[in-house]
């Protein structure tokens, strides 16, 4: 179902609003924490799946298996270093060890 809104419609003006304040610059910045976020969202939800047996590691492609056993050496490097250096990461590592 298709709808027609008004330009003085208060949604459609809240967009605009919305849209006519936003640099390009900080739409890119957004885009790129978003898709940082987005790509920890993807690697717990992978290890969660592997976790419950719903899926097998080894049925993932080989490149995807060395991304994600790349990623968990490097927060293990980032835990080590953290620890040496007598800071503490408070990201939520439950499924990344």
């Amino acid at each position: 179902m298709t709808e027609t809104l008004s330009i003085d419609d208060p949604d459609v003006q809240r967009l605009l609003d919305l849209s006519r304040g936003t640099e390009p610059a900080a739409v890119a910045e957004a885009l790129q924490r978003s898709d940082a976020e987005l790509v920890r969202v993807v690697e717990d939800l992978t290890n969660l799946l592997i976790e419950k047996g719903v899926i097998r590691f080894t049925e993932l492609p080989a490149a995807a298996q060395r991304k994600l056993l790349d990623r968990r050496q490097l927060r293990r490097d980032r835990k080590a270093l953290d620890l040496l250096a007598g800071t503490e990461d408070n990201g939520d590592d439950r499924f990344m060890p």
